[in-house]
């Protein structure tokens, strides 16, 4: 990987930076903490939850409006 660095001219980084860069991309995207947490081999979810949970976009929001809505159905049905 220094080889490729070198004859690349880019900027030095460790193996283990584009591990961490790669699920941080994922996540950020909104793929699912298990299939990312098998995919980076972790033997629980738990593990890379705990790495990156800063990642996952919050969804608070958009489960609101689908509560949201469904109340508005339910009250309108009455």
């Amino acid at each position: 990987m220094k080889r490729l660095i070198r004859a690349s001219n880019v900027t030095s980084i460790r193996f283990h930076d584009l591990r961490h860069t790669h699920a941080s991309i994922l996540l950020s995207e909104g793929v699912d903490i298990v299939k990312v947490a098998h995919r980076l081999g972790h033997s629980n979810p738990k593990i890379t939850l705990e790495t990156y949970a800063h990642l996952i976009p919050n969804q608070d929001n958009e489960v609101a409006d689908i509560f949201h809505y469904a109340l508005n159905r339910s009250v309108s049905n009455l």
